[in-house]
């Protein structure tokens, strides 16, 4: 026969619609047109198609080779679809057999060797691909990262010859298997941190509710080193969690490391990053920091230094959990259920309030310096505490504190218990929720009403409140929410503005 129908996928944001890759070879003088809407990447496949073939021993036609890429109105990119090419044009000219090809999906780019090279978006095309009932062949270098698809079956091939031999029945391809990673995963230890007993509580009170946390204090007071180990307190990854992780950043720039699953993702974009780095985007649109971020930790050091409109992007996500990237052809819808962590100094010397006395800043430089983080923004961020310096003497005599993994224990039972409770982690709790798992006693309610008038409270950080103050009870194993976990709640809030 002369015509030959496959299947691949293509990515639009974290979707991954099937795309029909139909070859008809045609007399005529030889030639080689694809459409459907290719990019350049695409349109160069002709020529790495060509040479693969010949590379790998098999007859290129000398006919009019048309190929046809659908549905024509949805953008191809990237070398993904070199296989299907490649296998249709061999199924069309009759050198393979045609009989079980549309019980796979193909994807994988050809070196001129006839070798598979590695493609972007492998693990978000295999579950697209296990929804639909086929096998997925693709390159040996992805196999791991692919197989993490539940109900999937997915073949790994190091070369185009090895597909077409398992096409033909002669030597089957072999199937990839999830990767088991035995052992705990391996995060810095909180054993390293001296001192910073409050910083210590905000960054547990924040791992066992989700919530958000920045850090004010002067350089050298250890809120780097309290953010980077952040995620090793955080309780395990579930695994719907860590696939949700593992596919957003497979579709990302760098792909996804199959040695990584199961860990929390922790991205610390530097200060120069621009909004599009942080939110995603580019003509074909791919996640920022903040969805790589998924199910993990973005750290943002030097948080004043970012630029206003980077940092207002922010806010959004921060509420609703998905980041809507829009272009005038395209539109893409990423995730976003990250947890910020972020770190300033007080001032723009950095050593206000310092042991030392060394800061010379006026009330009016400070304020200048604090008001480039936006009150909408700055109202978004559940804790906001104070990381004083150390004196000298307790750097030298102060011992550790508790490790990482006895602060887990306790945020895991916290978070099981939150779980149980209302089925979602304390941060993603909302309107009548809040009422009905973080309502206070009298107490905690008097002492809301005080904080409200003395800080000028808005309706969302007294929701804010409640709901550390809902995490605080959790680790404190009390089924209602009392004064005293209100108490310790409203501290956390000593940056609010009036």
């Amino acid at each position: 026969m002369s015509l030959a129908v496959l299947y691949s996928r293509a990515l639009s944001g974290m979707d991954a619609p099937l795309v029909t890759v139909e070859v008809h070879l045609a007399n005529g003088l030889p030639s080689f047109t694809i459409v459907g809407l290719p990019e350049a990447e695409v349109k160069e496949a002709k020529d790495r198609v060509r040479a693969a073939l010949q590379n790998a021993r098999f007859e290129f036609p000398a006919r009019r080779i048309t190929v046809n890429l659908a549905p024509a109105d949805l953008p191809k990119e990237s070398g993904r679809f070199d296989l299907a090419i490649a296998l249709g044009i061999l199924a069309a000219s009759g050198q393979i057999p045609d009989g079980r090809i549309r019980d796979y999906e193909f994807a994988g780019e050809l070196a001129l060797t006839g070798e598979l090279r590695p493609v972007r978006g492998a693990l978000a095309m295999a579950l697209a691909v296990a929804r639909d009932g086929r096998a997925f062949v693709l390159p040996a270098a992805n196999a791991a990262e692919a197989a993490l698809a539940d109900r999937g079956t997915v073949y790994a091939a190091g070369a185009l010859g090895e597909v077409c031999a398992h096409l033909a029945g002669r030597d089957a391809l072999p199937r990839a298997l999830p990767v088991e990673f035995p052992g705990e995963r391996s995060y810095p230890d909180l054993l390293d941190v001296k001192g910073q007993k409050q910083a210590r509580r905000a960054l547990e009170i924040a791992a066992a509710g989700g919530h958000s946390l920045l850090m004010v204090g002067p350089p050298g007071t250890g809120k780097t080193m309290l953010a980077q180990r952040l995620p090793g307190i955080l309780p395990p990854m579930t695994q719907q969690e860590a696939v949700e992780s593992a596919a957003i950043q497979s579709v990302g720039s760098n792909g996804f490391d199959a040695s990584a699953w199961k860990r929390r993702p922790y991205r610390a974009p530097h200060h120069t990053a621009s909004a599009v780095a942080l939110v995603g985007g580019g003509g074909n649109p791919r996640p920022g920091e903040i969805s790589l971020a998924m199910h993990g930790v973005l750290f943002l050091d030097e948080l004043p230094e970012f630029e206003r409109r980077v940092l207002e992007v922010l806010r959004e996500p921060l509420e609703s959990g998905r980041i809507t990237v829009s272009r005038a052809a395209r539109q893409a819808e990423f995730p976003a259920q990250f947890q910020l962590v972020a770190a300033m100094n007080p001032c723009a010397c950095g050593y206000l309030g310092h042991y030392s006395s060394r800061c010379r800043c006026t009330p009016d430089q400070v304020a200048r310096y604090r008001s480039r983080i936006s009150g909408p923004l700055l109202d978004r961020i559940d804790l906001q505490i104070e990381v004083p310096a150390l004196p000298q003497a307790d750097l030298t005599q102060n011992p550790h504190g508790e490790s990482s993994a006895t602060v887990r224990a306790r945020t895991t039972a916290a978070r099981e218990r939150a779980l149980a409770r209302q089925q979602k982690a304390n941060t993603l709790l909302a309107g009548r929720e809040i009422d009905r798992h973080c309502g206070p006693d009298a107490q905690g309610e008097t002492l809301l009403k005080q904080a409200i008038a003395r800080l000028g409270l808005s309706a969302r950080a007294y929701h804010r409140i409640l709901r550390v103050a809902r995490t605080i009870a959790d680790l404190a194993g009390a089924v209602s929410v009392t004064g005293a976990h209100v108490a310790e709640a409203i501290q956390y809030r000593r940056l609010d503005r009036a």
